[in-house]
């Protein structure tokens, strides 16, 4: 399995050594061994290699990653390039474009965000192929809600961003007031309409940090060839 290999390792060091993380460990192991697992195994904790704890300024919650071939990759929402963009994603870039004006680009791989500060976390990190959700319980939300954890802990203005009910319930471990908490329903075609599109995160996120003093995210993803 993959390693953390940053700031990260610290604050999660710990977590390495319960009985809990030593279960998944152990569970994880066979799974890859023994099924299709995604992400690939060595792009599980891609989201905190990317986005040291020490440069978060934006944290997305997901759920589980994308369960079809070739698209996960250990960041929440994103795909690797020349993957179809997926329907969520899709929403993501029509209510970009509609708050910031970015043009909606021809892939779906938001390594860029996670390089300027947007950690894009999953609550579960691994997932069977074509099962949604198939690793839930195990023990990976107990893991990432450490994480949340150590990001509410952080004492600097910090943006969260909580699409859906899974994402919404992590909102009562946020009680620091140096931090702004946006909440929309989920940008999956089910929910969108219901108030996802025309909720602006983008630019609340941008003036947040710009207030703060910090430099804003460039949402923009650029075509690829």
């Amino acid at each position: 399995m993959a390693a953390i290999e940053n700031d990260w390792l610290e604050v999660l060091s710990e977590e390495f050594k319960k009985p809990y993380y030593r279960e998944l460990y152990e569970f994880v192991k066979k799974e890859y061994n023994t099924t299709r697992i995604f992400p690939p195994s060595d792009e599980i904790f891609t989201a905190f290699n990317l986005t040291p704890l020490k440069e978060v300024k934006v944290v997305i919650i997901g759920q589980d990653p994308y369960h079809n071939d070739g698209q996960a990759h250990g960041l929440c929402f994103s795909v690797k390039p020349q993957v179809e963009i997926p329907p969520s994603l899709v929403n993501i870039y029509k209510e970009l474009q509609d708050d910031l004006g970015c043009y909606i680009p021809n892939n779906g791989y938001l390594v860029k965000w996670a390089k300027q500060g947007v950690l894009m976390l999953n609550t579960v990190l691994t997932v069977r192929a074509h099962q949604a959700n198939s690793h839930h319980g195990r023990g990976w939300e107990e893991f990432t809600d450490a994480a949340i954890r150590a990001l509410n802990a952080q004492d600097r203005p910090m943006v969260f961003i909580l699409w859906g009910r899974p994402a919404q319930m992590k909102k009562s471990m946020l009680n620091n007031p140096k931090h702004l908490i946006l909440e929309a329903p989920h940008p999956s075609p089910l929910s969108a309409y219901r108030g996802f599109f025309g909720s602006k995160p983008f630019s609340k996120t941008n003036a947040f940090l710009e207030q703060n003093g910090l430099q804003p995210i460039d949402w923009q993803v650029v075509n690829m060839d």
